[in-house]
């Protein structure tokens, strides 16, 4: 049952290659159009359409290499396909904009929902990479759940009313980069709350 582990190279290159060739994709073609069975699709929607077998393949391989794929892998690839394919069928680069805001909102929902009962579904996904106290848990999933609620808002905004070219950036780099200044702001609650593996292994756990 325990994931087995991976080059951190290898596994970073499956995890963020498939962004940042959707963004070299539609850097290339952007300003071109193609025809498909007398259709008129724009580069857009046809790097999108190379994205989701990409993105399925590379999450393929992650599961063959580590055994084991997160809930949020296996989300995110169910709503590329979803709402990637939606903009394909009805040549509507829309949708696929869409698609981070259902993500993050989704996530935000079931990490909001587990607070209520009183409970960390974060901590039961990430516990054995960052062993921590339960407080401090309780305190990272409430950042985290608005941390998600503002990308979503922030997906809204930027897709409805910014260029494809400005929606394109902040999903490449806007996001990622996001997500990581968000855990680097998190360091203080890490040292405060963690817990080392030899305090673990012995009980105690301050």
């Amino acid at each position: 049952m325990s994931e087995k582990q991976i080059n951190p190279g290898l596994k970073m290159a499956l995890e963020y290659g498939p962004i940042i060739l959707f963004f070299v994709g539609y850097t290339l073609f952007k300003d071109r159009s193609f025809a498909v069975g007398g259709a008129e699709y724009s580069g857009f929607i046809a790097v999108t359409a190379m994205f989701i077998p990409l993105l399925a393949a590379t999450t393929f391989v992650q599961w063959r290499l580590t055994g084991h794929l997160s809930k949020m892998q296996i989300v995110t690839l169910v709503l590329v396909v979803g709402f990637g394919g939606l903009s394909i069928w009805l040549n509507d680069e829309r949708f696929f904009k869409m698609k981070p805001t259902m993500i993050y909102l989704l996530f935000a929902g079931a990490l909001g929902f587990g607070l209520l009962r009183g409970q960390s579904y974060l901590e039961a996904v990430m516990d054995q990479a960052l062993p921590m106290e339960r407080e401090g848990w309780m305190i990272l999933t409430r950042r985290v759940t608005l941390f998600f609620l503002g990308l979503a808002i922030a997906n809204e905004a930027i897709w409805r009313t910014m260029s494809t070219d400005a929606w394109v950036n902040f999903k490449t780099f806007g996001l990622t980069l996001g997500t990581f200044a968000f855990f680097a702001t998190q360091m203080s609650l890490f040292s405060r709350y963690g817990i080392e593996s030899d305090d673990a292994d012995t009980g105690t756990s301050g």
